[in-house]
């Protein structure tokens, strides 16, 4: 069992390619929705399973720290960045819980969509034993275990929680989900709108931007 004072901690991985408001409001939401005491970024250094990032590591990591540092409740943990390896949840998972210590709760937030292709993912079931797992998801289409694989709609259907207070009873294991306002906002989008010489103004945040066009990120050769 988890010690009750103790809030858990949101974790918030991803490439970041570039980070943006969609994904600044999915880390806000969740602490509003899951009360959690705070969200840890978790940058990619190399993600396994997409080609290989236009810009550095070193320089989206840069991008994620301008994004979040008006914001105490968020931290960014560069980790996986300095790391000369792949960057799979479960190992820094296993590295965080070395950390905090096994009483700390953990909540790792995923999209809907990752989390469908869960059972893709290295050593998936091993995750349970080291975090929860909340899933966010556009107002009114909620997860559904018939849009699952079958072995994780049987996970999803065994681990789900009733209510979000739960994820304080236990320092891993348990599923939840929430709703969290849609902004149709993509790094991909970004990314083409920037290669074409096209504004991105009000996509992500000012400073983001700033750095964008310093270091002239996302230009066609």
């Amino acid at each position: 069992m988890s010690d009750a004072s103790l809030l858990p901690l949101g974790l918030f991985g991803g490439t970041f390619d570039p980070v943006h408001f969609g994904h600044l409001r999915l880390a806000e939401e969740a602490i509003a929705h899951l009360g959690l005491g705070g969200v840890r970024w978790l940058p990619a250094g190399q993600p396994p399973h997409r080609g290989v990032p236009q810009v550095t590591a070193g320089q989206r990591l840069d991008m994620v720290r301008r994004a979040t540092a008006g914001n105490p409740c968020f931290t960014v943990d560069p980790a996986e960045v300095e790391a000369a390896a792949p960057s799979y949840t479960v190992h820094t998972l296993e590295r965080l819980r070395r950390e905090l210590g096994e009483a700390q709760p953990l909540v790792l937030l995923v999209g809907a969509d990752a989390f469908a292709g869960l059972a893709a993912w290295h050593r998936w079931r091993d995750l349970f034993a080291l975090a929860h797992i909340a899933v966010s998801h556009r107002p009114g289409f909620p997860v559904e275990t018939a849009s699952l694989p079958h072995e994780l709609a049987t996970e999803f259907a065994d681990r789900r929680l009733a209510d979000v207070s739960a994820l304080r009873a236990a320092p891993a294991g348990g599923i939840v989900t929430f709703a969290m306002t849609q902004l149709a906002i993509s790094a991909t989008q970004i990314r083409k709108l920037l290669a074409n010489g096209l504004s991105a103004r009000y996509l992500l945040p000012d400073d983001v931007l700033d750095y964008i066009q310093t270091h002239s990120l996302y230009r066609n050769p």
